[in-house]
């Protein structure tokens, strides 16, 4: 025989749920916008990226959000929030989802370091692609003769040349503009932003660093072309060839693609500034990043700042 509870306790319980409910309301409704100013945003992987920008931003203050730092304020006359994803692919779209979910996010820029893989490149130069694609987004084939690997014949979606066993393959994506997945490889930066790029090309950029560490070379900006990005620091001059030959791409490195899926899927208008800190395995000698790192991730700045105030 089931008990019904006494009134007074049958009012305890409808008071917990009516409890309980409000505060789950108020959980689904949580993570609201910090301000209420439409802002650009800036990204870099990390500190040293970011270090020139963040001394020019006027009326920083500064938020703190799952450990990772925002910093608002007026940048180049232009309202901002500026932050480090953390390196990496994972850390790049987490990241930048968090700063889309917590602030009112108009368009996403990255400025940056990479490696550079369009023989025709310098170390020193910044480049703003048009496109970027995930290299590393891959299916690892089962070998099928000594040396030779075939992906299965029911995967259609390979395209492009492999590596040994890997083969790159698109990525599904989903959008609040279209119903269903979406396959693609490339995710094109905004043409109205790179139209504006267009107009910089004079930005003046440094061969030499605090400390007369010098480039071989004058740097220059260099317009169109495409950007791949994965998981793994490059230093191999074979997968360097390899990537220039399959990708035409001009640099790699590992958050740009990420950031740029993370702005498709969310409608936000995006472009990257990325400067040349080493060749990927291209150079004679030992990685050059540890050497040319101050310089290059200050002529991506400069030319983010240049972009900032020619953006009217």
């Amino acid at each position: 025989m089931m008990m019904h509870p006494m009134p007074g306790v049958r009012r305890l319980l409808q008071l917990c749920l009516l409890v309980c409910a409000s505060l789950w309301a108020q959980t689904a409704a949580a993570s609201p916008a910090l301000d209420e100013t439409p802002r650009v945003a800036i990204v870099s992987a990390f500190a040293q990226e970011l270090e020139l920008l963040l001394g020019k931003v006027q009326q920083a203050q500064q938020h703190r959000i799952n450990g990772v730092s925002f910093t608002t304020g007026m940048l180049q006359g232009k309202p901002v929030v500026l932050f480090s994803s953390g390196i990496s692919m994972v850390n790049a779209a987490m990241n930048t989802q968090l700063a889309l979910d917590r602030f009112k996010v108009t368009h996403l820029l990255f400025s940056g370091i990479a490696g550079g893989v369009n023989p025709a490149l310098n170390i020193g130069d910044v480049t703003v692609a048009q496109r970027w694609g995930q290299y590393l987004e891959v299916l690892m084939a089962r070998e099928t003769a000594p040396g030779k690997f075939a992906p299965p014949v029911w995967m259609d979606d390979v395209k492009l040349p492999n590596y040994g066993m890997l083969h790159p393959r698109p990525v599904q994506v989903r959008t609040a503009a279209r119903n269903g997945e979406e396959v693609k490889f490339w995710f094109d930066v905004d043409p109205q932003l790179l139209a504006i790029a267009r107009n910089i090309q004079a930005t003046e950029l440094a061969d030499c660093d605090a400390a007369q560490k010098c480039l071989k070379s004058k740097p220059k900006l260099v317009l169109g072309g495409n950007g791949v990005s994965g998981q793994a620091f490059v230093d191999n001059k074979a997968f360097r060839e390899y990537s220039f030959k399959t990708f035409q791409a001009n640099v790699l490195d590992m958050e740009s693609a990420a950031t740029a899926q993370v702005a498709y899927s969310n409608g936000v208008p995006f472009i990257a500034f990325r400067s040349l800190s080493d060749l990927a395995g291209g150079g004679d000698g030992d990685n050059e990043i540890e050497t040319f790192l101050r310089i290059a991730a200050d002529n991506s700045a400069r030319v983010l700042l240049a972009f900032l105030a020619a953006w009217k």
